[in-house]
């Protein structure tokens, strides 16, 4: 195992490497999320897709070709499939964001566990049902995984990925699962990198429908980085002034992801902020991350009403961009986006007809507002309203006519605060946003989210070191029907949390930190299957586990690892950890 050491650390480095050789059992890091809710007593097969060391990987990620296995009966016929991704690492290392493309399509997008000296392992299952379009056809799989190894920073941590999926056969009880005809890809459309735009500019896509396409929807991929990691702690151009220049970086807080045809919005989605491993305080997120740090959220807009225009035969510019709230809309760099377009056609081969009969898509509601505080010390608000209304006619080649509906209406609120020359800053946010697509009155898409998120960060010190306190309070609420071929899902997690992190000025053990972390998590389903778990953590040791509901039997057991002086002496104390913060000192790599 390696063990990261600053230079400075030599004095302790024969008993460091002793001890650690004592650890054998590295931690168990895991999201709190639902089991999986496939077919259990159904033939199934096992396929390893990839399995790669990801040590300097920039640009170099893991290519395979991908074969639709024939073991697992016939192909396309599968009632469900799921991927197991499971990684190990040690040493110390960043956290990084990963993607699993298959065919064009981004189907998966993870981000890693920060390492522990004594290693660090976790394993996410994740139900990829809706893409057996493209399973059951070949095509190329790319895993990327962007990393750096460099020892004289201190960065030593490789990633050991290990990627396979599971086919679940059908049967009379658990039939061929529903799906799309065709799945198009928003991408780069890279045959040998990651095929996430890097926003801005905005990403393109030439597409054409075939003619007899009659429900279309698009599904996006939204991730902050770099300096849009923490939009939500950006603050307006306008009021940068009025903190030290390093504090934290413009654009404001505001940030909407929108699809556009032919540069006409078609729908929007304000996204999720996504805590990663390595955001203000790592030793917080271990054992458990922050809900989408393994499996981040998508968002889905309805198509349907631009039926007629895209199966006119001829090709269409499909954007992904997003906009922040100042006059330009302008973001820093940069947010990943990338998504993919589900079809379904008529089974007669006669084109699509129809067109809009209401097009409603103003300009979002802005206001910002600040107000002094004290000395040093003010309030900054940013407010945003948006919706969208689209009605459209289609009649189908077989005759069939439709009325579609599609409706979105959205919230956005965020205060910062910060006190004493920005030496303690605070972030309340929510986000409330209802999304509904009918047709013919039937509804085929739903999203009702409610993303409730505070964070409270203070520098600290005094004459044994410095650093800072944070406090994190978020919630993940959602009501969600994502298409017509999926089962309708309702999840409420919820996550207090809260860590230390000192950096002493000897030359000893010169870092230090802790986390504590609380976690309540519901599920239910439309086919009926339940799941709730109630978990604490407290310096990488489960003080609490409780579980219930239908799914309570298929779950990952070996969460933590039994506490020991040892284990929390070196993963606390040893080397330095990774530290991301919203400010421009912080991130270097």
């Amino acid at each position: 195992m390696h063990l990261a050491s600053p230079a400075k650390q030599v004095t302790f480095s024969a008993l460091i490497s002793s001890l650690a050789q004592n650890i054998s059992t590295p931690l168990v890091n895991f999201q709190v999320n639902q089991p999986l809710a496939v077919p259990k007593s159904v033939p199934k097969c096992e396929v390893e897709l990839v399995h790669h060391l990801f040590a300097n990987s920039y640009y170099q990620p893991a290519i395979t070709v991908y074969t639709p296995p024939t073991s697992c009966g016939p192909i396309g016929s599968w009632s469900a499939i799921s991927l197991n991704w499971t990684a190990t690492s040690n040493g110390t290392q960043y956290d990084r964001l990963a993607g699993v493309t298959l065919s064009n399509v981004e189907i998966w997008r993870t981000s890693t566990s920060e390492p522990t000296p004594g290693g660090i392992i976790w394993t996410v299952l994740k139900d990829v049902t809706k893409y057996i379009p493209l399973f059951a056809e070949p095509g190329t799989l790319i895993v990327d995984l962007n990393n750096v190894i460099d020892p004289k920073s201190g960065l030593t941590g490789e990633y050991d990925v290990r990627l396979t999926a599971t086919f679940h056969q059908s049967d009379w009880l658990h039939p061929k699962a529903p799906r799309a005809d065709l799945i198009f890809p928003l991408s780069t459309l890279s045959g040998d990198q990651s095929n996430v735009f890097a926003v801005p500019p905005a990403g393109n896509t030439t597409v054409v429908l075939p003619r007899n396409a009659v429900t279309a929807i698009v599904e996006i991929q939204a991730t902050g980085n770099g300096q849009e990691e923490f939009w939500y702690f950006n603050v307006p151009d306008e009021y940068l002034p009025y903190i030290p220049p390093e504090t934290t970086y413009g654009k404001g807080s505001f940030r909407e992801v929108r699809v556009l045809v032919d540069g006409l919005v078609a729908g929007v989605a304000f996204p999720y902020p996504v805590l990663f491993t390595g955001a203000f305080v790592p030793t917080v997120w271990r054992p458990i991350v922050a809900y989408g740090a393994y499996d981040a959220p998508t968002y889905n807009v309805d198509l349907t009403p631009f039926i007629p225009l895209l199966t006119d035969g001829s090709p269409h510019t499909v954007t992904l961009d997003a906009i922040s709230d100042e006059p330009d809309h302008a973001l820093n760099p940069n947010w990943y986006l990338s998504g993919n377009i589900k079809v379904s056609l008529d089974e007669s081969n006669k084109p699509t007809t129809g067109n809009i009969t209401r097009y409603e898509v103003p300009s979002f509601r802005a206001q910002h507002t600040i107000t002094p505080i004290g000395q040093d010390s003010y309030n900054m608000t940013v407010d945003v309203s948006q919706s969208v209304f689209i009605e459209a006619t289609i009649v189908t080649g077989s005759g069939a006519r439709k009325h579609i509906t599609w409706k979105q209406t959205f919230h956005f609120n965020n205060v910062q605060s910060y006190t004493n020359n920005a030496s303690a800053s605070f972030v309340t946010q929510r986000i409330n946003g209802n999304s509904i697509s009918t047709h013919n009155l039937l509804p085929v898409l739903l999203d009702n989210v409610d993303f409730p998120l505070s964070i409270d960060f203070e520098y600290v010190a005094d004459e044994t070191g410095s650093g800072w306190v944070a406090t994190f309070d978020q919630q993940y609420n959602r009501n969600y029907l994502p298409s017509p071929w999926e089962v309708s899902t309702t999840i409420r997690s919820s996550q207090h949390a809260n860590g230390t992190y000192i950096r002493y000025p000897n030359n000893g053990f010169n870092r230090t930190a802790n986390g504590t972390t609380f976690n309540e998590f519901h599920y239910v389903d439309g086919k009926l299957n339940s799941y709730s778990r109630l978990v604490d953590v407290t310096n990488n040791t489960v003080t609490k586990d409780r579980q219930g509901g239908t799914l309570t039997w298929d779950f990952w057991p070996f969460v933590g690892r039994p506490w020991s002086p040892l284990a929390d002496l070196l993963d606390g104390l040893i080397g330095f950890e990774a530290v991301r913060l919203p400010n421009r000192n912080e991130n270097k790599h």
